[in-house]
């Protein structure tokens, strides 16, 4: 059997007892590292769990998945994937993969993003699309999500925007040489995010939000350290939320009072929040 067995978010006692109890038991144990990240190192799972554990880096995922599906079909293979297996990215790819050599699949729910961002108080039916942010280079500043901002916008709904990362990356010239040298990981910040999108609505100038548009930025959710900032997109640029893994919302106008007074404790500015609050979204 091939197990997509979910993490969750923060450490290693967020996998379920489900999940630990086929973890312990598998003939190998992969964890995929490449879309997200666990707030722990790789010798702090193996430790809980008792078994050595595989990076599966996307270069093994993506081309190498005949080497994580060998002899599945005889014994069991353990795919771990922070959060949830089939929530902010899915692993169709190597289910269907795994179908067409006759290999039996099973996955393991667990927490993600997408549920555990109500720990901000906000109300998950009335979140839209989800988008993503990727960073932005001199030649390439992709803006797909801008038109599903606006869908969401128009008709009241928060967005939930899911910030790059990037883990074993090369650069352009590496890559274009054939180079197997890798930059330094890294995880884009909740700033970082408020600032491109700023920068988008400057170019596009369709007024989807604005530097007094409210947001909040959320970061290493569901663990101890757990950190919210609530502000305008301006505010949020000069926000530091800390470690990774960061995550931005941009508030809708279909908003509860209920939210609001859940969110105030965590505002930057509570006067400016409350000002805004009452004049753009109390509807």
């Amino acid at each position: 059997m091939l197990y997509l067995i979910g993490l969750g978010l923060a450490d290693e006692k967020d996998i379920t007892v489900k999940g630990l109890e086929i973890v312990k038991r598998a003939e190998r144990v992969y964890l995929e590292a490449y879309t997200a990240i666990l707030l722990i190192e790789k010798n702090q799972l193996e430790a809980f769990y008792g078994r050595p554990v595989i990076i599966a880096d996307r270069e093994l995922v993506e081309t190498g998945s005949d080497d994580i599906l060998a002899d599945a079909d005889k014994v069991d293979v353990a795919f771990l994937v922070v959060g949830d297996p089939f929530s902010a990215t899915t692993h169709a790819d190597l289910v269907i993969r795994a179908r067409e050599l006759s290999i039996p699949t099973q996955s393991i729910p667990n927490a993600s993003i997408l549920t555990s961002i109500g720990t901000t108080g906000l109300q998950l039916y009335n979140f839209g699309q989800t988008v993503s942010m990727v960073f932005f280079l001199p030649s390439w500043r992709p803006a797909s999500f801008y038109d599903r901002i606006k869908e969401n916008v128009s008709i009241g709904l928060h967005t939930l925007v899911l910030l790059d990362i990037k883990v074993k990356e090369q650069s352009l010239e590496n890559l274009a040489r054939g180079r197997k040298i890798y930059e330094p990981p890294r995880f884009m910040t909740v700033a970082q995010c408020a600032d491109q999108m700023l920068e988008v609505e400057e170019e596009k100038a369709e007024g989807v939000y604005g530097k007094e548009s409210l947001a909040v930025g959320v970061a290493r959710v569901g663990s101890s350290d757990q950190s919210i900032a609530v502000g305008t997109l301006e505010q949020l640029k000069s926000a530091d939320l800390g470690k990774p893994l960061h995550s931005l919302i941009l508030l809708g106008k279909r908003v509860h009072d209920l939210e609001r007074e859940f969110l105030k404790p965590f505002a930057i500015d509570v006067a400016s929040f409350e000002s805004i609050w009452k004049r753009d979204y109390n509807h």
